[in-house]
């Protein structure tokens, strides 16, 4: 392997592809639902059986009850819809990269500042 090898992953991040995709299938397509008020209102009534109805793992359910970002990327999230859930814990994109990173929220906000990607 070299350092450019594209089938290794950055440290911290977790490869989204077919496999993944293939094993997260039912937890993207329940995150893609709380796009409606109505799946979100659903899903906080009964978590549980809401996340029956797409199929998830018990792993799945597991992170879900623990509100764990992390380990729903690695029982195969993808970013784009575990932000969705992550939207119901009052959770956004900068918050999230903190949980990635393992940053406090500051921290991280002042990382993407140095950098040139984030508001002062």
């Amino acid at each position: 392997m070299t350092a450019n090898d594209p089938t290794q992953p950055i440290p911290g991040t977790y490869l989204f592809d077919g496999k993944m995709a293939k094993k997260g299938y039912g937890l993207n397509k329940m995150c893609f639902s709380f796009n409606e008020q109505s799946a979100r209102d659903e899903f906080n009534k009964d978590p549980d059986a809401y996340c029956a109805k797409f199929g998830l793992t018990d792993a799945q359910i597991k992170a879900i009850h623990e509100r764990d970002i992390i380990g729903l990327l690695q029982q195969g999230g993808s970013i784009y819809y575990v932000a969705k859930f992550a939207g119901l814990l009052k959770l956004n994109m900068q918050d999230i990269g903190a949980i990635q990173t393992g940053m406090s929220l500051d921290e991280f906000k002042a990382m993407l500042v140095r950098r040139g990607a984030g508001e002062e």
